[in-house]
């Protein structure tokens, strides 16, 4: 204990400029939107590296499970497509939209707000706002990204809003998480007059041009909640977001010459 007092006493004024230096990181972060951009994208490529590495070697035990995973996903797919193109994408029925495949290799689902890191990044085709499906149903929003690995905001965020749409009577609605339970969120903006069943389908819009139509997101849970000129409904999730392995980016063919048509207010 002698020698460490000593040690310290020794180092004090390193020590001290190295507190000083993350300090000052953290209130450039937390103050500068230009340079917080920066320090997420340089930590995504630092992080990413290092999460790889753990998960090729927690992969690496776990072969015959991953395998399994892999074909009954194409087992599945397969049902789904007749265009089918591994390992660089896989094209549905929307012409609009290619899947390109990666490997959740970071995840949380107990925060408030929950983050999904994946192995593909800008090299592979990734953008910003870009949706992200499980084999289950949507999982979440490209926001950040560097050469080889990207940052998706989960659907487990307080900021999500997915677009989404009551399957059986094609009611728009839109989906929130409300912090409580991985597994269930919320369908808000549900008019009176419609009254969904337990059980009932909801799946994406296609009106974001984030996810296409018809992804799965859940189904209606037991609760309601009334209350106003609009109502709530329990949802209980389709995707298991503790349990990620591999997902799809759903990149949208149209978004460059759908932004161009978009009414800029000030030539109005």
């Amino acid at each position: 204990m002698k020698y460490l007092f000593l040690i310290l006493k020794k180092q004090f004024f390193f020590i001290l400029f190295v507190i000083l230096e993350l300090l000052a990181f953290v209130l450039l972060a937390n103050h500068n939107n230009y340079h917080r951009s920066a320090i997420i994208n340089t930590s995504n490529a630092f992080t990413g590296s290092v999460y790889e590495g753990f998960t090729a070697i927690s992969d690496y035990f776990s072969l015959k499970k991953t395998n399994r995973k892999l074909l009954e996903e194409n087992a599945r797919l397969r049902s789904m497509t007749e265009v089918i193109s591994f390992p660089d994408s896989i094209s549905a029925n929307d012409t609009n939209y290619i899947f390109i495949p990666a490997k959740v290799i970071s995840n949380t689902s107990r925060n408030r707000n929950n983050y999904i890191m994946i192995d593909k990044g800008r090299a592979d085709g990734i953008e910003k706002e870009m949706g992200i499906i499980s084999s289950n149903g949507v999982a979440g929003i490209i926001i950040e990204l560097t050469k080889h690995y990207a940052t998706a905001m989960s659907v487990l965020n307080k900021n999500t809003r997915i677009s989404a749409r009551l399957k059986n009577s094609g009611q728009m609605v839109n989906v929130v998480w409300d912090g409580i339970d991985y597994r269930k969120g919320l369908v808000e903006d549900i008019p009176t007059h419609i009254i969904p069943k337990q059980g009932d389908t909801v799946v994406t819009s296609g009106y974001s041009f984030v996810f296409p139509q018809n992804i799965m997101i859940g189904t209606i849970g037991s609760k309601m909640h009334e209350g106003g000129t609009l109502n709530r409904a329990e949802l209980i999730f389709s995707t298991d977001f503790n349990n990620l392995g591999f997902v799809y980016v759903c990149k949208n063919l149209a978004s460059v010459e759908i932004d161009s048509l978009k009414i800029n207010p000030a030539n109005e």
